[in-house]
């Protein structure tokens, strides 16, 4: 059923992300050059290695010796537009349609941090990753990353159809607001290091953990 519900609603709604894929090619590739495309390797359903794509927004800009400069010297006025509007996105929904992700689920995150996940933190991969997700209406990348894995796992326990339109219907809400875009003094979030424990985090009827 879920597999089908994607298809459906990236199908259906293609003539509207498809003619907007087009301009934002341009406009990248205008802006900040070639390639148009950030291609990443990200690990999928039981941890399946598979290729991220989405819009680039950063520059190649390097030091004196060679080495790329931080992500937060490297993005753009435009690159920090499309992260906000998570318009850098839009070419993943080709990969629904592949099957490699689902419209609603954990995000897909770097393969070096799967061996510093705990078990818990693990079963986020038992189910396959999304372009949006429980924890991304919950505060996206302005909550710590053991609240957002336990939202991820709360999500793999309670999955639906149901649950996925709620998901849909609040990740525009945020994305309008543009809420929880970035970490404090992070271009998105600091790097994962590994946690022993995951804390699980209460829930309103509105989608929002409670304060």
């Amino acid at each position: 059923m879920k597999r089908l519900f994607d298809i459906l609603i990236v199908v259906l709604t293609a003539p509207l992300w498809g003619p907007l894929v087009l301009i934002l090619s341009a406009l990248v590739r205008v802006r900040l050059g070639s390639p148009v495309f950030f291609r990443q390797e990200r690990p999928g359903l039981h941890g399946r290695i598979f290729r991220l794509v989405k819009f680039r927004t950063m520059t190649d800009a390097r030091d004196a010796q060679g080495n790329l400069l931080p992500d937060s010297a490297r993005l753009t006025s435009f690159g920090k537009w499309l992260r906000s509007t998570s318009l850098d996105e839009l070419p993943e929904l080709l990969l629904v349609l592949k099957g490699d992700m689902s419209l609603v689920g954990p995000r897909p995150l770097l393969v070096p941090y799967l061996p510093l996940y705990n078990k818990e933190q693990a079963r986020r991969h038992d189910v396959p990753p999304g372009l949006t997700g429980w924890a991304q209406i919950n505060g996206r990348n302005a909550i710590s990353w053991e609240e957002k894995f336990a939202y991820d796992v709360w999500y793999v326990d309670h999955q639906s159809v149901w649950l996925d339109l709620k998901i849909l219907f609040f990740t525009a809400w945020r994305v309008f607001n543009r809420h929880g875009i970035s970490a404090a003094n992070e271009a998105t979030m600091p790097a994962f290091t590994g946690a022993p424990e995951n804390p699980t985090p209460s829930h309103n009827q509105t989608g929002a953990p409670n304060s």
